[in-house]
Formats: structure tokens, sequence, C-alpha cells
């Protein structure tokens, strides 16, 4: 077989994986694991003590506040915590307005405030526990976050508490969709959390490495308790860290496949680009957990190697979206030049097929998540789902962009961040 040959046969089986990969990935969107068996009835609910981090939210800190205090029931009360981390627009007075005991809103200043949202429920948290401790409720208190423009569905605290019923489940993270996905850019966004992410949680309840995701996170306080006086750290993925340190610390993480947590998505590529970016330099913090995890006793091959593909893979797409760029213009060159470039390019009657292995191969994954959507949610209509499909690919080489930038801010040291604004919503209707 000549280097060439091999070449091309490496290339097609690269082509054929990405597709394969998704089609196969995407079965796991129907896949609804159970929430194990109580180890001990409980004759007592347990308590939900939900934070809101909140800086600069007077646009949405209403509704989300609402919604959270909706959530209460019977055998799931809930208190809210809103951490006010230094705001200077009216998100103070909005709270004001809001006569609810279950209330409590702590004010940040400065120069303790604007610190970092991990400080911010680091704050919240010790109120929380310091105000448990005293009641003799520790082992009862769950601590939850919602983003300033989360809004929880409701009843699914009766889901959450189920998975807590096993002991050793420490933290559930819930499914995250986008609200506002009329817009195209927040519809990819809604494709993204609501299928594909939907299905790599599913995926890693299967083998035992849920990630927890900033909006919608559910821990013990007991399990909190355990590393120490600040749980979150300044990472900037603080939730992917306080994920992997639950791990690490052998309590396990499940994923609510019908829990629901809904937030605004973002409709400007700049601030989309900025935020990914700040995900992108956060998962790079995170590779010095890798020495930990392959040391961890207790965390099984499977395990490892999920922890292995979902912190390294972001940093294998910016180089392989160079690679593929590359190869499109070498190809583009080879047809307009006529030129085979060493034989790496297909002329004449083999370059129209090669040309649609190509297209099959960078459109059809966003095509299957397209239907995926359709069929699992059925809210959209069928054209809307199959063009964001269409789209997909080039969401995938945005995300490409801001790994690169990442690697960039990384290296150069720079770690500080501006709020991302949010947009205006209509009022929801108060909670009782």
């Amino acid at each position: 077989m000549t280097e060439t040959t091999q070449f091309a046969t490496f290339m097609l089986v690269l082509l054929a994986f990405w597709p394969c990969y998704n089609l196969v990935l995407a079965l796991f969107v129907w896949w609804r694991p159970k929430p194990g068996q109580s180890d001990v009835a409980s004759k007592h609910p347990l308590e939900y003590w939900i934070i809101i981090p909140a800086l600069n939210e007077e646009r949405v800190v209403a509704n989300t506040v609402r919604s959270a205090l909706a959530l209460d029931g019977a055998r799931t009360p809930v208190q809210v915590v809103v951490v006010d981390d230094g705001s200077d627009d009216r998100t103070p007075h909005v709270l004001a307005e809001i006569d609810d005991h279950r209330l409590h809103v702590i004010r940040r200043e400065p120069p303790n405030a604007r610190k970092g949202k991990g400080e911010a429920l680091n704050h919240a948290y010790r109120y929380i526990r310091e105000i448990a401790e005293r009641e003799g409720l520790v082992h009862r208190v769950v601590i939850g976050v919602i983003d300033g423009d989360g809004r929880g569905a409701p009843g699914m605290l009766s889901e959450i508490t189920q998975y807590f019923a096993e002991r050793s489940v420490g933290a559930v993270q819930c499914r995250v969709r986008i609200h506002n996905r009329g817009h195209m850019l927040a519809f990819l966004q809604d494709l993204e959390f609501s299928c594909v992410v939907d299905a790599s949680q599913s995926l890693r309840d299967v083998v035992g490495t849920v990630g927890l995701g900033g909006n919608g996170q559910f821990v013990r306080l007991s399990t909190l308790m355990r590393l120490g006086d600040a749980p979150w750290s300044a990472c900037l993925v603080e939730d992917l860290e306080l994920g992997l340190r639950i791990h690490l610390d052998g309590q396990r993480i499940r994923y609510a496949t019908r829990a629901t947590i809904t937030q605004q998505g973002l409709i400007d590529v700049n601030r989309l680009l900025r935020q990914r970016t700040r995900w992108g330099q956060g998962n790079l913090q995170c590779l010095s957990y890798v020495p930990k995890l392959l040391r961890a006793r207790h965390i099984s091959s499977i395990a490892l190697i999920e922890f292995m593909q979902y912190l390294l893979t972001p940093w294998l797409v910016a180089p392989m979206t160079l690679v593929i760029c590359a190869l499109l213009g070498l190809n583009v060159y080879g047809q307009i030049a006529r030129d085979d470039v060493f034989g790496l390019v297909a002329i004449g009657p083999e370059a129209a097929f090669a040309m649609l292995l190509w297209l099959g191969a960078l459109v059809v994954p966003g095509v299957i998540w397209g239907l995926v959507h359709r069929l699992k949610h059925g809210d959209e209509p069928l054209w809307r789902a199959l063009l964001v499909g269409l789209a997909y690919p080039g969401f995938l080489v945005l995300g490409s962009i801001s790994t690169l930038r990442a690697l960039f801010r990384h290296f150069a040291g720079r770690n500080a961040w501006a709020k991302t604004e949010r947009l205006v919503e209509e009022p929801v209707v108060k909670a009782a």
C-alpha cells in the first residue's frame, strides 16, 4: 500500500468517525437513568437552599427569585439566598420590592465584592452552613445554584429528591435549556445544551462521571463541608472544578434528565466568543486535576477514560479544525490548479465523490442533532430544527476560535472578565 493510499484510507476513517460518533451519542438522549433505591427511608424532607449570585441583574433577578420561590413544596421546602455582589444598578431596589420571608439577601461591598462567582457562592454557603449547624439540619440541607437568568421547571425538586434518597449521591445536575431560542444563535445553544450535552451527561451518568454546570447544580451541604470553608474556587469554571473535587472525594454525581433549568442564550457573537473563551480557559485550568484522577484508585478505568475525554478533547478540537481547514484549502487549490498536490487531492471524476464525503462529514452530525431536537422536544418546527442543524458546523467553528483565544489568554496570564449583559424579560407571575 502506497503512502498516498494509506493517507486516503486514514482520511476516510477520520471523516466517517465524526458522524458515527454523533449518531451513537445521540441515542443517549433517550436514555433515562433511574434514581437508585433509598438506603434508608427518611422521615424528614430535604430542605433546599437555592443560591442566586447577582451582579447587576436588574433585568432578570425578579423573575429568577420568584421562579425559585415557586419551587417550594410540602416535601421540598425552599429558601432562596441572593448574593448581591456589589451591584451598582437597580438590583438592590428590585430585590427590596420582593416581600417574602423565604428570601435572604446578602449584600457584598467592596473591596470584598466582585471577586468572582466562586467567592460569592462561598459567602452564601457559609451563611447557610451557620444556620444549618445552629438548627441541627446539616444532613437535610441541599444547596442549589441558579444563575441570575435561570428558571427552574415546576416539580423539578421532586425528581432531584429521588436521586438524593441514595446516600452515596453527593450532587445532582439538572438538564439545561435556552428559553429565548427564537433567535437562531440562541437556538444553536439550545441544541447544544438540550441535545448534545444532555446525551453526554446521560452517558456520563452510566459511567459515573457526570459534570456539574454553573446553572442547576444541587449539592448536599454535608458534601460541601467535606471540601472545606471554600468549596468553590476562583477557577473560571468553578462548577466543573467542584464536580471533579466531589468525584475525587469518592461521592457520586447524578444527572436528572427531566428536571430542567432554562436560561438566556447569548444572541451576540462577540459575547458568545467571550463566554466560550472563558469556559475554555477554565477547562485548561482544570487539567491540573489529571494527575489526581490518574492516582485515584476508586475511579474505574472506563470512568478515567471518560474524564480524560472531556478534559482533553477541547484541546484537540482547535488543531483538528486547523488541519481540516488546511485540507479544504488544499482541495480548493487542487481543483483550481488541476494539481493533485502529491496525491493528496482528488482530481477529475473522483473529485465530486471526495467533495460529497467532506460535505457529509461536516453536515450530517448537525442534521442528526436537528432531528433529535425535533423528535425529543417537539417545540420547534421541523424546518427550524433542520436549519439550525445545518448551521451547527459554523457553531463548532466558533468553539474552535474560542479555544485558540483561551490558549492565548492562559499563556498571557490574562484572567479578568467583564460580565455579560442580560436581555430584558417580561415579568413572570409572582409566587403565591
